[in-house]
């Protein structure tokens, strides 16, 4: 999810700019079935905004619990008066798997990012955006690689609906058996219908590229339910 995600990165979708929620996704992806949470928060202050994510995946395989933990975390310093910010961010996590006779631990590499933003809202904060042009050293594999994202939000339907995410191209070394891969693409739009300021209903489709073990285009859609505290 998300990074996943989801993420990568600044929740601009919420009304009033401070919000926490937590996700709980049901992923119905190929040989996927399994469960995700999320938590995430954005709060802006007057010297920018902090945004982080925290994803849980459940019951992959024959893992009973907790089968990947991944963590994001990002800081943008506004520039003057400007729309243009420093964005700073770390993310990584682990995860483990079970089918027997096997069974292990991975990482999924450190990587930190550092680079400039560029973000638009609307005057009413029905809808906005924001594109980052980031350097990326990945632990292990690229000292000096990039990253460019762009992170979107559309609030309408007289604010019961939303439609969100976020679209991730970078470079990224990874082989598929014989071939190797140079770039991974991933980007997380969401669609939610809103009850009411706290309870939503919708889902997401991951769409991907080279990404976690996966050559080539892969898509994987997911219900889910949002609680915005």
């Amino acid at each position: 999810m998300k990074k996943l995600v989801l993420v990568l990165f600044v929740s601009l979708f919420v009304l009033g700019g401070f919000a926490q929620n937590i996700q709980t996704h049901y992923d119905m992806g190929k040989d996927r079935g399994y469960l995700t949470t999320t938590v995430e928060m954005f709060r802006p202050d007057k010297t920018g905004n902090t945004f982080f994510f925290i994803d849980f995946d459940y019951g992959v395989g024959d893992i009973e619990g907790v089968s990947l933990s991944y963590f994001e975390i990002a800081r943008c310093f506004k520039l003057g008066k400007s729309p243009f910010s420093w964005h700073g961010e770390y993310n990584g996590g682990f995860g483990q798997f079970k089918a027997s006779p096997f069974n292990g631990a991975y990482q999924i590499n450190d990587a930190w990012l550092t680079g400039i933003d560029y973000s638009w809202n609307a005057s009413d904060f029905s809808k906005g955006f924001s594109l980052k042009a980031l350097y990326k050293n990945i632990r292990g594999k690229h000292d000096a690689s990039f990253q460019l994202t762009g992170v979107w939000y559309l609030n309408f339907a007289k604010g019961k609906m939303s439609f969100t995410g976020f679209a991730d191209f970078w470079k990224e070394d990874n082989v598929f058996g014989t071939e190797t891969t140079d770039f991974v693409f991933l980007s997380e739009p969401q669609l939610w219908y809103n009850f009411n300021k706290n309870f939503a209903a919708g889902g997401e489709v991951e769409l991907s590229s080279n990404f976690a073990g996966n050559k080539g285009l892969k898509a994987c859609p997911t219900v889910a339910m949002k609680y915005t505290f």
